[in-house]
């Protein structure tokens, strides 16, 4: 759905559910959830919304100034590090002991490596059972360019960045590369098995577009 909010054309994910109250909310990627009871009408979620525009547009405009420019880490103070979608001071995701900036660095990286393999472990297992494929090998890496790849003859990397990502978001990354198992193109073949798995595929996209400069050490 999409509504005019003085210059701008918003689109809204609306979700229709047995509650009583409608409800927005906006993620950091500017995802705008909109959430009502059974049976609301078009009409009435528009006049709602018009309403609430104000703050609605000062939330993306917020959203859109934090995003601008990513900060550059200095591993030390009061940082804050991703993780599975969430910030974490440094101290509780590795030892920081007396490490330098580098060091600091360095075994974050390795944290990262090890959770997303992990993780990527277990997905691997549960989302190739439901597609009824099975990569020939499967590998953690480092890329500037691409969170996840699989060549012709079924090997499949995953970049190690995909571990400051949300759960969900990750789990798209891998259901995407297993489906290439299947349909190497992204064809229409592809995004229907796809989106026979993950319907709401093209949220977690969204995320990656957006937030994925801020995805760094």
């Amino acid at each position: 759905m999409q509504i005019q909010l003085e210059d701008q054309m918003i689109t809204l994910h609306v979700q229709y559910a047995k509650r009583k109250k409608m409800s927005v909310q906006i993620d950091g990627s500017d995802l705008i959830t909109v959430k009502v009871p059974t049976g609301t009408s078009e009409e009435s979620i528009r006049s709602a919304l018009e309403g609430l525009g104000p703050k609605i547009l000062e939330k993306l405009r917020s959203n859109a100034a934090a995003r601008q420019v990513p900060k550059v880490k200095e591993y030390q103070g009061e940082e804050t590090y991703l993780y599975l979608g969430k910030e974490y001071a440094l101290h509780e995701l590795i030892t920081t002991g007396d490490m330098d900036a580098e060091a600091l660095k360095l075994a974050l990286k390795k944290f990262y490596f090890n959770s997303l393999k992990k993780i990527v472990a277990e997905r691997i297992t549960r989302y190739g059972a439901q597609l009824k494929v099975k990569p020939k090998s499967v590998e953690i890496v480092e890329s500037r360019t691409k969170w996840g790849s699989c060549s012709f003859d079924k090997k499949l990397t995953f970049n190690y960045r995909l571990a400051m990502a949300p759960p969900e978001v990750i789990d798209y990354v891998i259901i995407h590369e297993l489906c290439h198992l299947l349909h190497m193109n992204h064809d229409r073949s592809f995004w229907r098995r796809l989106g026979s798995v993950m319907p709401d595929y093209k949220e977690k996209e969204a995320y990656l577009a957006r937030q994925g400069q801020f995805m760094t050490l």
